[in-house]
C-alpha cells in the first residue's frame, strides 16, 4: 500500500506541472485574433523599443526559447504567427532572455552553460544505463554492472537537476524582465494582466516540468533494465 502511494505521489508530482504548463498556455491560446500584432512582431517591437540590435526573431519546431549563441529569439509556429494573449506573452518571455543577454546577467550564461552540460550529461546516461547489464554479462560480475547501472542513473538525475536550478533565471524573464516590458509599452488589453501573470508563470516553470518529464524517462530506463 504505502509502495502505491508513494508511486501515485511521484506521478502526480512528475504529470500535474507538465499538464498545468500545458493547459494554461492553451487557455489563453484562444481567441488566436485578439490583438493586433503577432508574437513575432511583438518580439521585434520590443527589442527595437530597448535598442537591443543584432537579435533575429525565427520559426521554430522545437520550442520557445532564446539562443545567446545565434542571438535568436525562437518563437514556436503558434506564437510567432499568433496574435492571442498567450503568443504575445511568451514572446515577452524570450525578449526577456535577450535583455538578460544584452545585460551580461550572469545567471544567463550559467544557466546556459548548466543546459550544454546537461544534454551531454543526459547522452552519457542514457549511454551508460544501455551498456550495463552487458557490462555484467561480460565481466560474470553483477555488483560492477549495479555500479555502472547506478552511476548512469545519477548522470541522469544531475541532468534533471541542472534544469530545475536554472528556474531563478527563468523566473527573472518573466517577472522582472517580460511583465515590466508589456506594462511600460501599455501592450495589455483591459483585464488581461492577471491573466498574462499566469502565462508568464507557466513560461518560467516549463523547464521544471520537463525535468520532471525526465524522470518519467529514468523510471521507464529501470523498468526496462529490470526484466
Amino acid at each position: 500500500m504505502a509502495i502505491i502511494l508513494l508511486a501515485s505521489i511521484i506521478l502526480a508530482l512528475v504529470f500535474l506541472p507538465n499538464a498545468w504548463v500545458k493547459r494554461v498556455l492553451e487557455k489563453y491560446s484562444l481567441p488566436n485574433d485578439r490583438y493586433s500584432g503577432t508574437g513575432a512582431e511583438l518580439a521585434k517591437y520590443l527589442l527595437n523599443k530597448e535598442s537591443i540590435q543584432g537579435v533575429v526573431i525565427e520559426e521554430t519546431e522545437e520550442g520557445d526559447h532564446y539562443d545567446p549563441a545565434k542571438k535568436a529569439v525562437r518563437l514556436a509556429k503558434e506564437r510567432y504567427q499568433g496574435r492571442s494573449l498567450t503568443a504575445i506573452t511568451v514572446a515577452a518571455h524570450e525578449v526577456g532572455h535577450a535583455i538578460q543577454d544584452n545585460d551580461n546577467y550572469a545567471p544567463l550564461r550559467y544557466r546556459t552553460q548548466l543546459i550544454k552540460i546537461s544534454r551531454g550529461v543526459e547522452k552519457i546516461g542514457a549511454g551508460v544505463l544501455m551498456i550495463s547489464p552487458f557490462i555484467g554479462i561480460l565481466t560474470k560480475a553483477p555488483g560492477l554492472s549495479a555500479i555502472v547501472f547506478i552511476s548512469g542513473l545519477l548522470t541522469l538525475l544531475s541532468s534533471t537537476l541542472i534544469h530545475l536550478i536554472t528556474l531563478p533565471t527563468e523566473i527573472d524573464a518573466s517577472f522582472k524582465r517580460a511583465l515590466p516590458l508589456l506594462n511600460k509599452n501599455n501592450i495589455l488589453i483591459d483585464g488581461d494582466l492577471k491573466h498574462a501573470r499566469k502565462i508568464l508563470t507557466a513560461a518560467a516553470f516549463t523547464y521544471v516540468s520537463a525535468s520532471l518529464m525526465s524522470l518519467l524517462n529514468i523510471a521507464r530506463w529501470w523498468a526496462i533494465l529490470r526484466r
